[in-house]
């Protein structure tokens, strides 16, 4: 089959094959899903696609198997997620990590990011250089501008680094 007589085989069975699917499956956005993968596979196929060979039981069939093909997955996930049973409890974050994270959103991210990874990742700032791409000296000024804009916006918080009140944020 060449291009142009697949073109005219999609054009005129998709419809038909998406309503046949979705009346099999119950679904009709999954119906679009395994027509249109079917049809992808059928293109990639063309050559050896007989017009007069049923090319549209062969989409069909492979859009049907490819739909129980995705229960399976489902099922074997859902079936594994059952096994793991309820996550754990989690505790909430101290309010010193959710000051922290708070102030660090309302800095530049490229200041962020080298504060990130030199203070709680504890890189050097030789290492912080390599993993940004960027000159050691262009980590070292965004270093400074970062703890600078810090200092202000968390200036008269229970992490005010004046106040004396906080000695370290620990890590996490």
């Amino acid at each position: 089959m060449d291009e142009q007589a697949f073109d005219a085989f999609y054009a005129g069975s998709v419809g038909r094959l998406i309503g046949q699917l979705y009346a099999m499956i119950g679904d009709r956005g999954e119906a679009q899903d395994v027509v249109q993968e079917a049809f992808v596979r059928a293109w990639e196929h063309r050559a050896r696609l007989d017009k007069d060979g049923a090319p549209e039981a062969w989409v069909r069939t492979v859009a049907w198997r490819l739909a129980v093909s995705r229960w399976r997955r489902v099922r074997t996930s859902l079936s594994f997620a059952r096994r793991q049973g309820p996550p754990p409890n989690v505790p909430p974050p101290d309010t010193h990590h959710v000051l922290l994270v708070q102030a660090l959103r309302q800095i530049p991210a490229a200041q962020r990011r080298v504060i990130v990874l030199h203070h709680l990742c504890d890189l050097e700032v030789k290492q912080v250089a390599a993993e940004t791409n960027s000159p050691v000296g262009t980590v070292k000024a965004q270093l400074s501008r970062g703890r600078a804009a810090l200092a202000r916006i968390l200036a008269d918080t229970e992490l005010d680094p004046r106040a004396g009140r906080v000695s370290e944020v620990e890590h996490g």
